[in-house]
């Protein structure tokens, strides 16, 4: 789980700050104020993992790609290709991360949060280049650093407390940084007791491996779907896989429960208790259309006394729900999954539900095991939010579960400003026109009346 992030000369910020990240992450603000950039970037990240280019400090992307962030200059704050572009993250790890000095097995450090900082810059041909990256593993006393820089050319490595020691014979030099993360193979081989560095990069792919994102554009409904057996990583970035994803899960015999001690579901069901619960649909199944076949249809029934019908003969908002729903539930233990705009195109009460689903995802457990799946959500719906608020006052979700943010625009591009929550949930400082100008309105419109009124005196 990401605990913070930030983010500096990237796209309309300058400088995000340190953000705290909680296990239900919701982020508000205007139109084009910068949020999608934040998970944009965040993939951006995923995709360079994911690449064979170890020489690619960034991944920027293409029309095949994750996602395509164009060239770096437009990639940074301002146009500016004299601008560094540096990020950290912090993350907790599924295990806690032990390494012990090759050459002095006494000395060993622990943790079970990991950080890593980056600095980018343009290399002569405006690309991006891994200037400097540094580990640290917290949580341990002391803690581990590793600082790997780019100097004239060749790499610099750097550990502390743990001293590197280098092997005999191998007076080659340090090779640079390859991606943002990682330590060129050639590199560690100099050394007698620096394999263990790779654990650290390792850890890296692991994090963005689990990273998905959900855009806010879904696919619309179909009459039929194509599903042979296999097994999707995710619903797509616009939801094209979601049904095949909850045939997978219910095929392999994914069961859940929507929280510790709560009775445990097999996954079809479970989504389709949801969106009744939530207001959508009274019954919800995916058949086949014969057997043998890999032909499947989605069969709702509104309400209970209402015939079946194919999801392609009911309103919009069920086929725009279930990627979401089916997202929060089918992500892998340990996963984060970025969403935006979940609640488009549903009816305000189930947009106001939509919040119980997500808490209920960040709570829930898998076959006994809680699934630890963080959600960060950009949301514009107020009723979102005062669902939210409800069920902090009720004490349905604990404040350190539960972190919020407002965008909006700055003399020095993009600025995120926390919000303060207390248990009561009230917000402490709201922000001028979060929701547009509700007493505006009002006032506008009771002067429009009266004026009305005595024009008709």
């Amino acid at each position: 789980m990401l605990t913070h992030l930030r983010i500096e000369n990237f796209k309309a910020w300058q400088d995000t700050g340190d953000l705290s990240l909680a296990p239900l992450t919701v982020i508000f603000g205007p139109n084009s104020s910068g949020k999608s950039s934040l998970g944009h970037f965040l993939l951006a990240l995923k995709q360079t993992a994911l690449s064979a280019d170890r020489k690619s400090a960034l991944r920027l992307g293409d029309r095949n790609t994750l996602i395509d962030l164009g060239t770096f200059q437009d990639c940074l704050y301002g146009h500016d290709l004299d601008r560094a572009l540096n990020f950290s993250l912090r993350w907790k790890l599924p295990d806690p991360m032990l390494v012990t000095d090759a050459l002095d097995p006494s000395q060993g450090y622990q943790g079970d949060e990991l950080a890593l900082e980056v600095k980018l810059g343009a290399d002569g041909r405006g690309q991006p280049q891994t200037r400097e990256f540094t580990y640290r593993l917290l949580g341990g006393e002391p803690e581990l650093e590793i600082i790997h820089s780019r100097k004239r050319g060749t790499g610099v490595l750097k550990c502390s407390p743990l001293r590197l020691v280098r092997a005999q014979g191998r007076q080659w030099p340090v090779e640079p940084p390859e991606k943002f993360y990682r330590f060129a193979d050639r590199s560690l081989s100099r050394y007698q007791n620096a394999n263990f560095m790779t654990e650290f990069s390792l850890a890296v792919e692991h994090l963005l491996e689990n990273f998905y994102y959900l855009g806010p554009l879904r696919e619309h409904p179909r009459r039929v779907y194509a599903w042979s057996g296999d097994t999707p990583l995710d619903v797509g970035q616009n939801g094209e896989y979601t049904i095949a994803a909850l045939l997978a899960a219910t095929k392999a015999n994914r069961q859940l429960n929507r929280a510790p001690r709560r009775r445990r579901y097999p996954f079809d069901q479970f989504i389709a208790d949801w969106l009744k619960d939530i207001g959508m649909i009274h019954n919800f199944k995916v058949t086949p259309l014969a057997e043998g076949r890999k032909e499947y249809e989605v069969l709702l029934q509104v309400h209970p006394d209402s015939p079946e019908v194919k999801l392609t003969d009911v309103g919009f908002g069920v086929s725009q729900v279930l990627p979401p729903l089916v997202q929060a539930f089918y992500a892998p233990l340990n996963s984060i999954v970025w969403m935006e705009q979940p609640e488009l195109h549903l009816h305000p009460s189930v947009q106001a539900n939509l919040a119980d689903v997500f808490i209920s995802a960040i709570q829930a457990n898998e076959d006994g095991k809680p699934r630890n799946v963080q959600l960060i959500v950009e949301s514009h719906s107020e009723h979102f939010l005062t669902r939210l608020q409800r069920r902090i006052a009720e004490g349905r979700i604990a404040l350190r579960d539960i972190a919020v943010y407002f965008v909006q625009h700055g003399k020095n591009g993009a600025r995120i400003e926390p919000l303060r929550l207390n248990r009561d949930g009230d917000i402490e400082n709201w922000p001028e026109n979060f929701f547009g100008d509700e007493l505006g309105e009002i006032a506008a419109r009771t002067r429009a009346a009266m004026e009305r009124r005595l024009g008709d005196k």
